[in-house]
């Protein structure tokens, strides 16, 4: 009895065993690329360009701002620019949308632009489409 109470537990142990892969245990070098950030106004802008064009687009698309123009500037690499608001905010997708005009000076020289951001409620802007602008 003693040693039927002791091998009905130890069946139900399970036992591991190690097993060899076929994988090596060196790691395998592979190259990455880093990818290159691009602004959705210019290839021109750094990271640190957007980031103030983003916050002088926020201002400037405001629904409950003053409705002028917004200009932003890094003097680390001179790139300067500036956002105006067109027209009247308006809702697409739940969303709050507004035109715009964009100016920038930067390293390939000056552009203007027009084009649409929106944002979720309370979220942040997001540039939706953006082109050259041409004058009529």
């Amino acid at each position: 009895m003693l040693v039927v109470t002791i091998a009905v537990p130890l069946c139900a142990c399970s036992f591991a065993l190690p097993v060899a892969t076929l994988a090596s245990d060196d790691p395998v070098a592979t190259s990455s690329i880093t990818p290159r950030f691009v602004s959705p106004l210019s290839p021109d802008l750094g990271e640190e360009d957007w980031r103030r064009a983003r916050a002088a687009l926020a201002v400037a698309l405001d629904p409950q701002g003053s409705g002028s123009q917004v200009s932003w500037d890094n003097p680390d690499t001179s790139i300067k620019g500036s956002f105006t608001p067109v027209g009247q905010p308006f809702v697409a997708d739940d969303r709050i949308c507004r035109a715009f005009l964009a100016s920038l000076t930067g390293t390939s020289g000056a552009s203007s632009l027009q084009g649409t951001a929106c944002r979720p409620s309370g979220g942040e802007w997001a540039i939706k489409d953006v082109k050259p602008f041409k004058k009529a």
